[in-house]
């Protein structure tokens, strides 16, 4: 079934909730791919019908070439989960790991973030994610991440203390994963750090393999990645060879930049998480940081470039200058693509029983 980025996001808002992720994911990958091939090829929402306080769903996306604002890892892989989707790139991947410099303004942030760090109130963390449906009428998502590892995701305060009271939990393994990553780059090992975020979600880059090791990981996607378009109609797919050079730093730094931001956007209220993911965006070459304001508060606008989505394209984040709390986030349009609108989140920390009591 061939559809284009507004005919997926169409159908995404018949299935609401959705993991914050899986909108950003599915929105901004169609968008950038689209802009490289024309179409984007994907499979039609899988809906898992829930009771009336929540309802799940998985995405499976397909593309033909390119990688999206949170595509590298669908498109090395065939089929992901959209809910499920970081990066030391080792010597066998034809990359290597540098780390930040030591004035860069999200490193400094970062020191600054961690050292606010203590004991944290309440024992999870509300994210509150405004957006604009393709109808243009407001999407509004109350996601709650519990310090046990737990989400539960809703649409209205009422159902997500239904959701939170009958243990409606959505989270991933992928999600624990990342967050470890975001949590190890800010206190150890930033170069192995980077390689676990990327390695939260099953790919074919091969980090951390030796090099029989690492192609044979990339011809085993690239053989599901032919299997599943030819089963879609596209008889002349054939296995691409594996990129190498500045072509595998975009795959890499693509998914480092979306584990990151999906880890963000959990662990938003945790100093440790922001931490962490300041630091890991700030060793990606191609990420710019600039002075802005929003609302009248002093802000950071990290900018992800075309490199990191296949040449077109890209992805803005503004934080907070002083917390690094995310505060927007919004897809730069490639040629010919149309402009989205922003996402805008707000972030507390709660306590899990006053979510199920209605106490928020």
């Amino acid at each position: 079934m061939i559809m284009d980025e507004m005919d997926l996001v169409g159908q995404l808002k018949e299935v609401p909730p959705l993991r914050p992720e899986a909108y950003e994911r599915a929105r901004t990958m169609l968008g950038t791919a689209m802009a490289q091939t024309g179409t984007m090829r994907v499979a039609a929402p899988a809906r898992k019908e829930k009771p009336g306080w929540v309802r799940n769903f998985r995405l499976g996306l397909m593309g033909k070439v390119g990688i999206g604002a949170v595509g590298a890892a669908a498109v090395a892989a065939v089929v992901v989960s959209v809910g499920t989707s970081g990066v030391s790139p080792a010597p066998s991947s034809g990359t290597t790991a540098e780390a930040p410099p030591v004035g860069s303004k999200l490193v400094s942030l970062a020191a600054d973030v961690k050292a606010t760090d203590g004991t944290l109130p309440g024992d999870a963390s509300l994210v509150i994610r405004n957006r604009t449906a393709p109808d243009g009428k407001p999407y509004i998502t109350y996601n709650l991440y519990t310090d046990k590892g737990a989400e539960y995701v809703s649409e209205t305060k009422a159902e997500l203390s239904a959701a939170v009271a009958h243990d409606d939990n959505l989270a991933d393994p992928v999600d624990a994963k990342e967050i470890a990553a975001a949590r190890d780059a800010a206190k150890g090992d930033l170069n192995k750090a980077r390689q676990d975020m990327v390695n939260a979600v099953p790919n074919g880059w091969g980090l951390g393999l030796g090099p029989a090791e690492a192609q044979a990981a990339w011809d085993k996607s690239e053989a599901e990645r032919v299997r599943i378009l030819k089963m879609k109609g596209v008889a002349d797919a054939q296995p691409r060879p594996r990129p190498t050079g500045k072509g595998m730093d975009g795959y890499i730094n693509n998914s480092l930049w979306v584990n990151s931001l999906n880890a963000l956007t959990r662990g938003a209220a945790n100093a440790q998480v922001r931490a962490g993911v300041l630091r890991l965006i700030s060793t990606i070459p191609d990420v710019t940081v600039e002075e802005t304001t929003s609302d009248g508060q002093a802000a950071l606008a990290l900018t992800a470039g075309p490199a990191i989505f296949g040449g077109t394209g890209g992805q803005v984040l503004t934080i907070n200058a002083k917390t690094g709390l995310p505060i927007s986030s919004v897809a730069k349009p490639g040629p010919g693509e149309k402009p989205m609108p922003a996402d805008t989140y707000k972030s507390a920390r709660v306590t899990v029983a006053d979510i199920k009591a209605g106490k928020f």
